[in-house]
């Protein structure tokens, strides 16, 4: 009989009348990512909080290497070498990284003093194990987000954990920083840690998995070897359908051209990580939804940072909106020529996450609803609800804040915005980017829902399914210029691929 490092069994939590979790089960080695997978919802959540202390199982039994376990809380978890790595961080901005390396454990003496140099010495060994070279003085508020989520890998690491739950670790991740993480995973699994590994990421999960286990409204589905699954068998057993089902049938009724983009051109100002574009030409008509793929750093958004006027002085090119010549030189002269940006940085630069629904939606027409200094409540709160109902937002109010929302509602929030601007042309960066598989149906279907009302829809994705699944054509950019235009139809993964990666070929083709 196979022995393992933990094992979760029959495990069922409810909250009053809402059975969060029904017999759910799960299995560890030492040594291996176990990545766990299920739509938001589907009980992941729920399950590593009963391992982690933080919540008592109604029903089930915990397994630590064999002997059975009561976790009261997570203190005694991180006493039996279980840690949690949170999606929200928990830090203390105003500590350096040694203290918060060992928040709540810092080194001290027989008689009570804190052993500073200690604790700096042994948090130097942990980012070591990073590869992360930095003072362990510097100030966690001085930290990019990306440096905050490697000081809580740190912390975890510290602890000399059998088990460590990492929960979307690599959402505030640059691609280095995210490369660095699974470099540490491969070390602590030759050191025989156990991983449990959550993320929507379908690339990493096969990246860096073992073994795969779906949970899906609250039970156990099933557990698969990483290299005898795939991505569309993973799906189907999340949403418990196939995936030739995920994308929406359209009723495609395409127009005449709305916006014309005429040898867009971008140089970066020096010291920019932007990257450059040049002689960028497309178009997209009304009804039509028109997809961007490319690699990371390909230039994708900045063709729509420069077509919004975010970069007016370092921009040429020209701008057509139903054939007449625009002069967009910011993002509210785009508003006024009906074109409308969603950003992919949905929590950074796209919502107030400290702010009610109502007021993110409201953001840019703050102007609409003044009268004489002051605003008309009345009519916020009627564009609201109108809003907040025709795209399904999941909330009990306006005033509900944005921040506790799911990504897939914040998304939606943000869609609530630019489409009370009344908009002609509607681009979409990464709207999907981060939410889990039913919201991401649903943001499919508000996507068909504004083609088929007359909009013009332009959507950047990194996920090249995704692209062939909702668009009605596709462009690709590689290093800042087009490499080619394809039909739905003749659209593959291999040929945007190839268009994406190789653009001497395409250009000259």
């Amino acid at each position: 009989m196979e022995s393992y490092l933990l094992e979760m069994k029959d495990i069922s939590k409810s909250f009053g009348a809402v059975k969060a979790l029904k017999k759910a089960s799960l299995n560890l080695r030492s040594g291996e990512v176990l990545a766990l997978m299920g739509e938001n919802g589907a009980g992941k959540s729920t399950l590593m909080n009963v391992l982690s202390g933080s919540l008592h199982p109604d029903e089930g039994e915990i397994l630590l290497e064999g002997v059975q376990r009561e976790i009261k809380n997570p203190i005694q978890a991180r006493n039996l070498g279980i840690v949690k790595i949170h999606q929200e961080l928990q830090i203390v901005p105003e500590l350096d990284i040694a203290e918060n390396i060992f928040l709540g454990r810092w080194k001290t003496s027989g008689i009570g003093f804190v052993q500073k140099k200690k604790m700096h010495d042994m948090a130097k060994e942990c980012l070591k194990m990073l590869e992360w070279e930095i003072d362990t003085r510097t100030k966690l508020k001085d930290l990019r987000i990306g440096e905050q989520q490697l000081v809580e890998i740190a912390k975890a690491i510290s602890c000399e954990a059998k088990i460590i739950v990492m929960d979307e670790p690599t959402s505030a991740l640059s691609e280095p920083e995210a490369g660095k993480l699974f470099h540490v995973i491969e070390k602590l699994k030759k050191k025989g840690c156990g991983i449990i590994y959550i993320t929507h990421r379908m690339e990493e999960v096969f990246k860096i998995s073992d073994r795969l286990s779906v949970m899906r409204d609250g039970e156990y589905i099933g557990t698969k070897e990483a290299g005898e699954t795939n991505n569309d068998e993973i799906i189907a057993m999340m949403v418990g359908r196939s995936v030739e089902d995920q994308y929406p049938k359209r009723n495609v009724k395409i127009g005449d051209v709305v916006l014309e983009v005429k040898n867009l051109g971008f140089t970066p100002p020096k010291g920019s990580f932007k990257r450059s574009l040049k002689d960028i030409s497309f178009n997209v008509r009304s009804g039509e939804v028109l997809g961007i793929a490319g690699l990371a750093g390909a230039g994708r958004s900045e063709v729509f940072e420069s077509i919004v006027g975010k970069h007016a002085t370092c921009t040429t090119g020209e701008i057509l909106m139903d054939g007449k010549i625009m002069q967009i030189r910011s993002p509210k002269d785009a508003i006024a020529a009906g074109i409308s940006f969603a950003t992919e940085d949905r929590k950074g630069t796209g919502l107030i996450l400290g702010r009610s629904i109502g007021d993110n939606i409201s953001l840019p027409l703050y102007d609409r609803y003044a009268s004489f200094g002051f605003m008309r409540d009345g009519k916020q709160k009627k564009d609201w609800l109108e809003y907040m109902k025709k795209l399904r937002v999941k909330a009990k109010s306006p005033a509900v804040p944005v921040g506790s929302l799911s990504g897939g509602n914040q998304q939606k929030v943000i869609l609530a915005r630019w489409l009370l601007t009344k908009p002609k042309v509607l681009l979409l960066d990464e709207p999907t980017r981060g939410i889990d598989v039913g919201a991401k149906e649903e943001i499919y279907l508000l996507i068909n829902e504004l083609a088929a009302s007359g909009l013009a829809v332009v959507v950047i994705s990194s996920e090249l399914p995704e692209v062939i699944g909702i668009c009605d054509r596709i462009i690709t950019l590689c290093e800042g210029r087009l490499t080619g235009e394809i039909s739905k139809e003749e659209a593959t993964q291999e040929i945007l691929l190839t268009a994406a990666t190789n653009r001497k070929e395409v250009v000259e083709a």
